[in-house]
């Protein structure tokens, strides 16, 4: 069988790629092993975990929100079977959505574990065994969960995201260890559904990447939700038993050793890229000391005709910032110019409030010694945000002092990712803070406090 491109991976990069270039009039196949196209992201990540948000969401909405808009209800109780099984649903739509594309453009879908055996050449085992040859193979593997020494995750007791996106009971006490955003997703759904959750952390800040201001409203807010932290704190090691799991902390910078309890525990430290059983050796190929396929900019790794995306060469592990690149190197596999700009590639924490931000944070910034100025303005003033009862967070625009070039923006709020799509077109073509104050807003509509930042870069927000 012979292709003019193999992808190994079906995540969010590598179908995407698969789709592009069938749309570039290339003969392309992809190998995927775990049965199921979509990835980490559709089928154990992004979109399951989104589900049982917003079902979680609803549920603490009907309990404590419900009444103040002169809606009375009943008891209300959690159905978590049904719950997941919703969850259940809403991938398998998914997954088989992607399938209908893959037979709409003519790509194979080749269902095994891919194997390179040497350039141009994929072997497959799985439901059938063959070899495929190709001019082109992308690596689209995408990673795994990190694990964590002296924590060994069973998916009962001590669970990664996977486990926590399929428990048949809501637990009494939950510890989440990691703050980044896989744990505080997760954590807030089994928090409205009635845990008691304590997140613990190695660092001293929740939400490393994102910009300083951002990260202390975060915490309070969440903490106001019920949430617990135990920051600067590193775990050592968890026993399992039928009582529960019994967690031995330390303090990051060195002390005396105490013990946690919980029913449940979540380990979310992150996640490190996936080459197993690649055959990159096979090929001459190794990757760096941190397990990541090195690649230049044209997603060429040291081997001609081998390119890699996505998670598996690191930067942003994120869906979409795969998908970018997916497109990109079909693009330049077909002699076109594929590009990415990782300076406007947004990130969203699916939290309530959301948290979502493009660009540079102050902290980077300055670090960096370029002159800035801020614009900020709350939802308190956001007459959308008040009759919507949801006025928490603000809207934070960081714009270079001398040329107003928008330079990074950083929200705390409701649809927060939705809202920064309008600040990353506006980077992605270059656009000043006075451009986007000058577009016009429909009124009453949260975005206006999009403008209204930007308005406040040069001192002059009307609503505040």
């Amino acid at each position: 069988m012979s292709y003019d491109l193999v992808v190994i991976g079906g995540g969010p990069g590598g179908y995407v790629c698969a789709i592009r270039a069938a749309q570039l009039g290339m003969k392309v196949a992809c190998v995927e092993k775990r049965g199921a196209l979509g990835g980490t992201c559709l089928n154990v990540g992004c979109i399951p975990s989104k589900a049982l948000l917003q079902s979680s969401h609803l549920y603490e909405q009907t309990q404590h929100e419900l009444a103040e808009h002169g809606i009375t209800v009943g008891s209300v109780s959690v159905d978590i079977a049904t719950m997941i099984k919703r969850k259940d649903k809403v991938v398998s739509d998914n997954t088989a959505g992607i399938e209908f594309l893959f037979k709409k453009n003519k790509i194979d879908y080749i269902k095994g574990a891919g194997k390179i055996t040497a350039a141009g050449t994929v072997d497959v085992t799985g439901e059938t065994n063959t070899t495929l040859t190709t001019k082109n193979i992308v690596i689209a593997t995408g990673s795994d969960v990190t694990p964590l020494p002296g924590v060994t995750i069973d998916e009962k007791q001590i669970v990664s995201s996977t486990g926590a996106l399929s428990m048949t009971s809501v637990p009494k006490k939950m510890v989440v260890i990691g703050a980044g955003v896989i744990g505080l997703e997760l954590g807030s759904v089994y928090r409205r559904l009635g845990a008691e959750v304590t997140v613990v952390e190695f660092l001293d800040v929740i939400l490393p990447p994102m910009d300083g201001e951002v990260r202390k409203q975060m915490q309070r807010l969440l903490e106001k939700q019920g949430l617990a932290f135990r920051l600067g704190t590193k775990v050592t090691g968890a026993v399992a038993s039928e009582a529960g799991v019994s967690l031995t902390l330390e303090p990051a910078a060195g002390g005396e050793a105490s013990t946690l309890d919980a029913d449940v525990v979540l380990v979310a430290i992150g996640r490190r890229p996936y080459t197993e059983g690649l055959g990159l050796d096979s090929i001459g190929l190794a990757a760096n000391a941190r397990g990541f396929i090195e690649v230049d900019h044209d997603y060429q790794t040291a081997v001609q005709g081998v390119f890699a995306i996505g998670d598996v060469i690191g930067g942003m592990m994120l869906a979409h910032k795969a998908e970018e690149e997916g497109v990109a190197v079909a693009e330049l596999i077909a002699g076109q110019s594929g590009h990415v700009n990782y300076g406007a590639i947004p990130s969203v924490v699916y939290t309530h409030p959301e948290v979502a931000m493009v660009g540079k944070t102050e902290e980077q910034l300055k670090d960096a010694g370029v002159a800035y100025k801020v614009g900020k303005f709350p939802f308190t003033a956001n007459g959308r945000a008040r009759a919507n009862g949801c006025t928490d967070g603000f809207v934070k625009v960081l714009a270079d002092a001398k040329t107003d070039r928008v330079l990074g923006c950083h929200i705390i709020g409701p649809e927060a990712g939705d809202l920064m799509q309008e600040v990353v077109v506006a980077m992605e073509f270059g656009a000043s803070a006075e451009d986007v104050a000058r577009s016009s807003h429909a009124h009453p509509q949260l975005g206006e406090a999009i403008k209204e930042a930007m308005l406040a870069v040069d001192k002059r927000p009307l609503h505040v």
